[in-house]
């Protein structure tokens, strides 16, 4: 488990400040508003990454309540800003400017700021013998008793629904209206440009075959696009924080034995969701591909310069001179 663990944390660093390297060099990224919803879930996912030691334990566990948390909410906004563009398109820019896409942050930070602070407070934060990590725990989770807390079972009971509910089902509920919304406009497009094809490729009657079947075979790759992105935005999400989630609720019920090999995998599955985000929602798209196509070139433009310019002073001065 430590071996995966660091092997995917090295992933979460790299894909992470890959993110990171095409915001600041691509200004075009930098004027969108969606960029600062992104550069929010990918600051996250960096720290997230950090390891922690048993001495800072409160403050890793009140990291890794606020980061999530801080996450999911980042997808929601993301899926939030899509839907607007897709459903109102000509007032998309006037609907999500900089200072809306601020507000929208400014939320998030303080949804987090307070479910972590609030744990931190009562005490519900520590080290969890199931998760092998610094997170939420009960009293007796982390053998801080309910008398020395002064936190009882059904307080953590409480706070555990309503922090999960307000920030997984929250999340999970806006990322499926919206998506779906977009997907049901998506199909809309779609029919209506099939219609046009078809309705071309009829008129086009000397069309060679092959031009046709090319036709044919965009309209269907067309109509998977959008169907494939979104399972991708919701699966990804379900499959990472669903099984923690729900593992973290079980255990409410001390009667349910938890295998300790499945609360670190369910754990290590939502760790995996920060290195999942960097290519789901920015390095697989087309406007940061090619940012980082032109970061590389440039590098190699400047490697190949430095070496032409070094085979160019070898020709003119010659080789060093050998003495006898």
């Amino acid at each position: 488990i430590n071996g995966w663990t660091q092997r995917v944390g090295g992933v979460v660093l790299l894909s992470n400040i890959l993110v990171f390297v095409c915001f600041l060099y691509n200004p075009e990224i930098r004027k969108q508003a969606p960029g600062l919803f992104t550069l929010n879930l990918t600051f996250c996912n960096v720290i997230r990454a950090q390891p922690g030691g048993d001495a800072l334990c409160q403050a890793a566990g009140f990291l890794d309540t606020f980061l999530s948390t801080n996450s999911m909410l980042s997808m929601a906004a993301l899926s939030i800003d899509r839907w607007v563009a897709v459903v109102f398109p000509l007032r998309y820019h006037s609907k999500m400017r900089h200072r809306d896409a601020l507000l929208v942050l400014g939320y998030t930070w303080v949804h987090s700021v307070s479910f972590s602070a609030a744990a931190t407070c009562l005490s519900l934060v520590g080290y969890h013998r199931l998760y092998a990590s610094c997170t939420l725990a009960s009293p007796r989770a982390h053998g801080a008793g309910s008398g020395g807390s002064g936190t009882s079972w059904a307080q953590f009971a409480a706070f555990t629904v309503l922090f999960h509910a307000c920030t997984f089902l929250l999340s999970c509920v806006v990322l499926c209206v919206t998506y779906l919304k977009v997907l049901k406009v998506a199909r809309f497009h779609c029919k209506r440009i099939d219609v046009i094809t078809m309705q071309t490729l009829v008129l086009l009657v000397d069309i060679h075959p092959s031009v046709r079947e090319r036709c044919l075979e965009e309209q269907r790759r067309r109509r998977q696009r959008a169907t494939h992105k979104i399972s991708t935005f919701i699966g990804t999400f379900m499959i990472c924080f669903t099984p923690y989630v729900v593992t973290r609720l079980v255990e409410l019920f001390p009667a349910v034995p938890i295998h300790p090999l499945w609360g670190l995998v369910s754990k290590l599955l939502a760790y995996s969701k920060a290195a999942c985000d960097p290519f789901v929602y920015s390095l697989l798209r087309h406007q940061y591909r090619q940012t980082c196509g032109d970061i590389a070139n440039r590098l190699l433009k400047r490697r190949s310069l430095n070496a032409s310019q070094r085979s160019e002073g070898y020709r003119e001065n010659g080789p060093p001179a050998t003495q006898e």
